[in-house]
């Protein structure tokens, strides 16, 4: 039985077009409930997967000690994976003019504190995929994000702020032994931050128009 925990009454289509990536406005000095969180999993888990596998798990680090411990190795790992932008996505990128650089600027303060938000979640999925096909690879991705998704959803219908990092996926093996993930046979798939936003007014981010993504019929 789970509790009942106040919401925010978005409509479905403001929880669709205000679930911000949230770096700044993390509250780091609010304590975030642990059966909140486990309501937000709980909510993530009907998520679609594939061939209804289910295989996931939330490794929800919220001691301080261990927290500290893995936001060393995030900040280690942080941009070892990163490839140059091309002049396609660079343009993308700046649809708002310096929207880059808050980019940038955003994720150096949440390297300084990454260690005081006071939950940072690691989902997983079993089953490895390295080296594996398009096929494969799209298979197991496509198991683990809706879910993901679906977390930052419920987190931010409960004034919880979140956003998706990939600074554990260099040093993943190094995460894995921190947190007693067996490598072989489970992938991690982000680290995100939780925490009490510092107000909930969140807006829609202004975005390339949809005539430029929509192709119809062909590309």
């Amino acid at each position: 039985m789970h509790h009942d925990f106040p919401t925010l009454g978005l409509t479905p289509e403001e929880l669709l077009t205000t679930t911000r990536a949230v770096r700044y406005r993390l509250d780091l000095d609010r304590t975030v409930d642990p059966e909140l969180l486990r309501r937000c999993v709980e909510l993530a888990t009907q998520a679609p997967t594939g061939r209804h596998e289910q295989g996931w798990g939330f490794v929800v680090v919220t001691d301080p000690q261990r927290r500290a411990a893995l936001a060393r190795l995030w900040r280690k790992g942080l941009g070892q994976g990163d490839s140059p932008m091309s002049e396609e996505a660079l343009r993308r990128a700046y649809v708002r003019p310096g929207s880059m650089d808050r980019v940038w600027s955003g994720l150096r303060y949440l390297a300084e504190n990454l260690h005081q938000v006071p939950a940072l979640v690691v989902p997983c999925i079993q089953g490895r995929t390295d080296g594996l096909g398009a096929d494969r690879q799209a298979g197991k991705w496509a198991s683990l994000y809706p879910a993901v998704w679906s977390f930052m959803l419920a987190a931010r219908l409960h004034g919880l702020g979140t956003v998706m990092t990939l600074g554990n996926m260099a040093v993943e093996e190094e995460v894995a032994e921190l947190l007693g993930i067996p490598y072989d046979s489970v992938m991690q798939g982000a680290v995100i931050p939780v925490a009490h936003t510092i107000g909930t007014d969140f807006r829609p981010a202004p975005r390339i128009a949809v005539d430029e993504v929509v192709h119809w019929d062909n590309w």
